[in-house]
């Protein structure tokens, strides 16, 4: 190999290099910038999450009326106390790093399909959106969960009186009250939760 043949191949290797990193980079700085600027479209789409509900026209759950959260699945704005108002619905409170809630969400995924299951709406907390949005991707969950921020009191939390250990599930009933589901602290079955509702409705 003569010595301009090996100075062309060092050459060359050297721009691959160079493209490799360039490239690397790029995608680093991309997913950087989207952390960011909180764009969440991509992973949103990933975990195609079924649509937050709609205000109802019933009364407010008193417990949490006027309090704003914004929708997991599209990032609008909602009042959960308007949107919980004309229950049952099963509220319950999870977060991306919560062992529990992992074995938990699919449980409740499940329910929330079946014939005469109450509508059930997930509350992300102490978490950030993204991480939220891409364990719910991987699990495979599609429940509607609105987004209680990512420090350690979102204003749902507070108001719910959350215990520190989650998850937590609460019933809100067809008048408006928020109950604690304290037994089973986690559903393991399609079948405790339909019991839970039953018992604390």
């Amino acid at each position: 190999m003569t010595t301009v043949t090996k100075w062309a191949l060092g050459v060359a290797v050297l721009v691959v290099a160079l493209l490799v990193a360039l490239l690397t980079t790029r995608g680093g700085d991309a997913k950087s910038a989207e952390r960011a600027t909180g764009d969440l479209t991509a992973v949103r789409a990933q975990a195609a999450l079924r649509p937050c509900p709609a205000p109802s026209a019933a009364a407010a759950a008193p417990d949490l009326d006027g309090i704003q959260a914004d929708c997991l699945g599209d990032g609008s704005r909602l009042d959960v106390g308007r949107v919980l108002g004309g229950g049952p619905v099963l509220v319950n409170v999870w977060a991306s790093w919560c062992q529990p809630c992992r074995a938990e969400l699919p449980v409740l995924d499940r329910y929330a399909t079946q014939p005469g299951a109450v509508r059930v709406l997930g509350v992300q907390v102490a978490s950030p959106a993204q991480d939220g949005l891409g364990l719910l991707a991987r699990l495979g969950v599609h429940l509607p969960s609105v987004f209680d921020g990512a420090g350690p009191a979102g204003p749902i939390r507070t108001a719910l009186k959350v215990p520190a250990t989650i998850p937590a599930s609460y019933l809100v009933t067809a008048g408006g009250q928020v109950r604690f589901v304290a037994n089973p602290r986690s559903f393991l079955t399609t079948d405790q939760v339909r019991a839970a509702v039953k018992d604390y409705s």
